[in-house]
């Protein structure tokens, strides 16, 4: 884990904030299925990653900027030390850990994650976006698992969900994170097998080879959403597995659109009919599961 204190937020006219909701986001965010007693930590967790994640992500802030958030971000949920008010989600999370008894790190985990995007790091193959996946996604079904008291029998199939969830939010954004950010997760080995470079990333059509390696990687997305279909089984929690369930039938329905449309022509979506069909499948399926 790096050291927060080696590098200080440089002083900006304004304070970073997040950019985003949570009812903006693919998938469900402490949703009503979730017990409204833990609802409340959910978004404590979620607001202090999204803050991150959204300084990570900031075209217009240096990297050592970033990083100088990134571990002030870091330093506040430590040490509860927060001399800026937009610090106040690490201490509203630091605050939530304390009542549930819920370890750090796995915020601390994505925050290690978001320094790696901060330093605009690629990933050289497979098993390179994986690593990153650990500390980028996996970290967010652990903490899910641990706040509701599951035991360790889900945690396999969970990390290979968000892994999926991640990839697959990858290849959505794959134009806009290269023509905003200059940044590429498409391990680039695939990109000199097809003969490509990342640079073609900025056309806004997919040519037959472009198309090969997008496919490459829904294939392997398609691998870890086999291997997390056991989720629903293995949680106890009765509203935790409904959720995971439906996150599943999202997860796959994405990917299937994703493989129809093209992420460079423009960002491929469910509509809201397909959303809400894949959330009632994975509804009935989550009911069936136990």
């Amino acid at each position: 884990m790096a050291d927060h204190r080696t590098i200080q937020p440089s002083l900006s006219p304004e304070e970073p904030t997040a950019r985003k909701t949570s009812a903006e986001e693919n998938f469900p965010v402490a949703s009503r299925l979730v017990s409204a007693r833990l609802r409340p930590h959910v978004m404590a967790f979620y607001r202090f990653v999204r803050l991150a994640d959204d300084i990570a992500d900031d075209p217009d802030l240096e990297p050592e900027a970033k990083l100088g958030h990134l571990n002030a971000l870091d330093k506040a949920l430590t040490t509860g030390e927060a001399p800026t008010p937009y610090l106040a989600p690490a201490l509203a999370l630091r605050a939530s850990l304390a009542a549930t008894g819920v370890s750090p790190a796995y915020a601390r985990q994505l925050i290690q994650a978001f320094r790696r995007d901060a330093r605009n790091e690629r990933c050289a193959n497979w098993g390179d976006l994986l690593l990153y996946c650990r500390y980028s996604a996996v970290p967010v079904g652990r903490y899910l698992l641990a706040l509701h008291g599951e035991g360790q029998r889900p945690v396999p199939a969970s990390d290979a969900l968000c892994a999926a969830l991640q990839i697959i939010n990858h290849v959505q954004d794959v134009r806009e994170d290269w023509v905003r950010l200059g940044r590429c997760y498409v391990p680039l080995s695939w990109f000199e097998q097809a003969r490509l470079s990342p640079e073609r990333l900025v056309e806004t059509r997919s040519d037959m080879r472009m198309r090969a390696v997008l496919d490459r990687v829904l294939d392997q997305v398609d691998g870890l959403l086999a291997r997390a279909d056991a989720l629903p089984r293995l949680i106890e929690d009765r509203r935790l597995r409904l959720e995971a369930s439906i996150t599943l039938a999202l997860a796959k329905a994405l990917a299937r659109r994703l493989r129809r449309d093209d992420p460079l022509a423009r960002k491929v979506t469910l509509s809201t009919l397909g959303r809400a069909g894949a959330a009632l499948s994975g509804l009935a399926r989550g009911l069936a599961a136990r």
